[in-house]
This record gives structure tokens, C-alpha cells and sequence, in this order.
């Protein structure tokens, strides 16, 4: 099980302190191209295969990718691992619409 909202819904989170955390897991191009403000851009490879080099485990990361999918597979995994995710429903192409 894992958290998620509507990627239009984190306007209303603080991203500015160290608790909440915003990733975009594009590749680099993409998130260069377009990203949501207060992201960091970590891949989805890197991400998936090394999260303790990036995350902490007392952190909320809400995650996104560019339509939703990749961010809910990678949530479930990371989860697994203990780690608590939030996945933005409707990724990158749903945020651009509304901003």
C-alpha cells in the first residue's frame, strides 16, 4: 500500500523544509525541458536501483514521472523498502495543464 493525490492537490505542501521532499523521476532531458517548481530531478533507474543513496527514511518524497505510471510502480517498490512515498496521480502532463 501507498499514499497519492492528485498531482494538482501539492500546491498546498510546503516543499521548503527537509520533511517534504518533491522528485521528479524523468530523465534528466525531460525535467530540463518542463519540472514542477522546488523539485529535484533523481531518475527513475538511479532511484530504483540505489534509493539509500538518495533517500532517508524519516522524509515524505511525493514522486512524479511524466503521466503517472512509472511514479506509482516506483512508490510501491520504494515503500516496500520502507520508505514513505506519495505518488502524484496524473504525473507532469496533468500539472502543466492547470499551471
Amino acid at each position: 500500500m501507498y499514499d497519492s493525490i492528485d498531482i494538482n492537490e501539492i500546491d498546498h505542501i510546503n516543499f521548503t523544509s527537509n520533511q517534504n521532499i518533491l522528485i521528479d523521476i524523468r530523465d534528466k532531458f525531460e525535467s530540463i525541458l518542463g519540472n514542477i517548481p522546488h523539485s529535484i530531478n533523481i531518475p527513475y533507474r538511479y532511484l530504483a536501483l540505489m534509493p539509500e543513496n538518495y533517500l532517508k527514511m524519516d522524509s515524505i518524497y511525493y514522486i512524479y514521472c511524466e503521466s503517472g505510471n512509472k511514479s506509482r510502480k516506483l512508490c510501491l517498490f520504494l515503500n516496500g523498502l520502507g520508505y514513505h512515498t506519495v505518488d502524484l496521480i496524473g504525473g507532469y502532463q496533468n500539472y502543466g495543464k492547470n499551471h
